[in-house]
């Protein structure tokens, strides 16, 4: 709980105007160490909710999860961009649906968080009990990605230990 705290005071010290000389007094650093308190109190059991070992190594796949990620949002960026750009716009507009093995709410939220953030498809609907999901898909290549390929649903699962 000491390292919440810690880590939503840092936050919220860089999002306020503490960050800035002369901006900071001991009652805004009070309202923050209040408002951190209360967040961890709130959200302690939601962010630990298994072993503390568990959850390092959670932690740890999922910041080496998180540059994976980013390159894929901008190999999409430069999919969609060319589709948008060709004269004869090879837009060819799916849904698609698929399972998927993952059941944990923050396994089936990252995926899909992945697929929307990622250009070129949308998260439509998740079905958390069949882990089946509904996806938008911009053309065959970005759908055949989720459907064949499942590179991200298998990351997803080895972030989460749902292999």
């Amino acid at each position: 709980m000491l390292a919440i705290f810690v880590i939503m005071f840092v936050f919220w010290v860089l999002m306020s105007a503490c960050i800035r000389p002369g901006h900071c007094d001991y009652i805004r650093i009070a309202i923050g160490m209040f408002c951190a308190a209360i967040v961890t109190l709130i959200s302690h059991d939601l962010l630990l909710a298994g072993s503390e070992n568990m959850n390092l190594v959670k932690t740890w796949r999922l910041l080496l999860y998180i540059p994976w990620e980013l390159w894929q949002i901008v190999l999409a960026n430069f999919d969609v961009a060319y589709r948008v750009l060709h004269p004869k716009m090879p837009i060819d507009p799916r849904i698609i649906e698929f399972d998927t093995s993952l059941r944990s709410d923050f396994a089936l939220t990252t995926l899909a968080n992945s697929i929307t953030l990622t250009p070129g498809t949308i998260t439509i609907d998740v079905e958390p009990e069949r882990g089946r999901f509904l996806v938008h898909a911009i053309a065959q290549k970005p759908a055949d990605a989720l459907l064949v390929d499942k590179t991200m649903q298998n990351k997803v699962a080895h972030v989460y230990m749902e292999e």
